[in-house]
Parts: structure tokens; C-alpha cells; sequence
């Protein structure tokens, strides 16, 4: 399936089971070939419609630049238009900032659920981060990049090494621009878009990430009008995908 975003750019979509529409927002690095959260799809499509999809420069979608965190916003309308019009939606990640700027521009969502936004307001950009990624990019390193940007969030160094052997290897290369993407889209969320967001909103965090994103999702999950904060057993950025899926059944039935 194929959506088409405002400014004419397509977005590769799959849809996995039948009910109530439910759109899952990838992270940072991820695409059709590496998707995180793929393990809840199943789960999760014995009652929902479930939607997927790579999000622009990644994967089988397309890109238009300039880019701007607006442009991601346009997309995921896209994709609900083409899911029926309206839709829950998960955010992990990058992906939740996504999810997060939808809903206070007003975007068609019933609900939204959000797993460690991985960001804190108020704080200043990482601009030497940025500077570096950057520069990896522009000198077609990207192999170089997708290591710099994992290691600078916190990815375990055998998480690191496992990816150079994965089948997906060449689409993280060539997904690496995207990376600048998901910096400018975390760096620029302000406390006024969180107020703006009216829509019930769930923020998920895991016992095994560090204090930076735990606290996060707090952070988050305060400063959203209808925001509501659980922690889950898991790993590092992550939880169980059965955690993952019940939680998000019962959130979004």
C-alpha cells in the first residue's frame, strides 16, 4: 500500500488485521527491514488494523527535501486518511515526538500511547552531536553515522555489532541522512506543543533504560493535558513485545 503525503511524497504502508485502525510510528534507524516493534504486530492485529510504515527517506518511501519536522506530521495524516480517517496511534522513540506534534496540530487521533520520547524540553540542543552526525553524512560515512548516532543515544555496544551482520545492514546505511530527521525532530519540541495536546496520551518507559529517557517519559507524560505514565519491566529503550501489545490493547479498546 502506498500513501501520499502533502507535498507529493510517498509513503510505503502495511496493513496487518482487521478492526479499529491503529498506526505504530517507528524509531530512529528503523524501517520495513529493522522494525523494532514488529514482534507486537501479530498481537496487536487480533483487534486492530494495524499500520506500519517506513517513514520518509527510509526504506521503500520516498523523500522531498527541504526537510521539516511539519513534513512528518503531513505523512502520518497521510497514512490515517489512507487507514480510514482516523486512527489511534504508538509512537516509539523519535517516533512519539511524531505522534506527539500529530496531536497538537490537531490530526485525526483517537488516542495516543508513547514510548520513551526521548527528550526533555527546555534543554539545550546537542549541537556538537548534530555537527558531527552531520558531517559523517555529508562525507558519505554512513556506516560511520548509523554507529556514531546509536552510540550517542545509548545502544548497547553488542547491539551495535549484531546490526553490521543483519540482512538490514544496507538500508540502515542508506537510511544514515535520516538520522538529522530525528535529531531536529526531538531538538524542536517545546512545552507549548506538549500543552497543545488535547488527545489522551499514554507514556511508556522501561525498568532497563537509563535515568535520562525514565525520566523523560515522565517529563512527558506531566506536561501532556490528558497524559498518563507507567513504567514496564524491559531492557534497555525497550519492553517485551507480549508487555508491549497487551498494554497497548487495553489502552487503545
Amino acid at each position: 500500500m502506498q500513501a501520499r503525503s502533502a507535498d507529493g511524497t510517498p509513503i510505503a504502508v502495511s496493513r496487518t488485521g482487521e478492526g479499529p485502525a491503529l498506526v505504530l510510528i517507528d524509531p530512529a534507524g528503523a524501517f520495513h527491514g529493522l522494525r523494532p516493534m514488529a514482534g507486537a504486530v501479530a498481537p496487536l492485529a487480533e483487534r486492530f488494523a494495524v499500520h506500519t510504515y517506513d517513514r520518509r527517506g527510509r526504506g521503500d518511501s520516498g523523500d522531498t527535501a527541504p526537510f521539516a519536522p511539519e513534513r512528518e506530521v503531513d505523512d502520518l495524516a497521510a497514512v490515517i486518511g489512507l487507514a480510514g480517517g482516523e486512527a489511534d496511534v504508538y509512537g516509539f522513540s523519535s517516533g512519539a515526538a511524531v505522534a506527539l506534534r500529530a496531536a497538537a496540530a490537531g490530526a485525526p487521533i483517537r488516542k495516543v500511547a508513547l514510548l520513551e520520547p526521548p527528550f526533555v524540553v527546555g534543554q539545550p540542543a546537542d549541537e556538537a552531536f548534530v555537527a558531527q552526525l552531520r558531517e559523517l553524512v555529508v562525507r558519505g560515512d554512513h556506516g560511520g553515522a548509523v554507529d556514531f548516532f546509536n552510540r550517542a543515544v545509548g545502544v548497547p555496544d553488542e547491539w551495535i555489532e549484531e546490526l553490521h551482520v543483519h540482512p538490514a545492514w544496507p538500508g540502515l546505511e542508506a537510511l544514515a541522512p535520516t538520522l538529522l530527521y530525528d535529531a531536529e525532530q526531538t531538538a524542536t519540541m517545546t512545552a507549548e506543543l506538549l500543552a497543545a495536546v488535547r488527545t489522551p496520551a499514554l507514556v511508556l518507559s522501561s525498568t532497563g533504560s537509563d535515568d535520562y529517557l525514565r525520566g523523560a517519559a515522565r517529563d512527558v507524560a506531566s506536561r501532556l493535558p490528558a497524559g498518563e505514565h507507567r513504567e514496564l519491566p524491559g531492557d534497555w529503550h525497550g519492553v517485551a513485545d507480549a508487555d508491549l501489545a497487551a498494554q497497548l490493547t487495553a489502552w487503545f479498546r
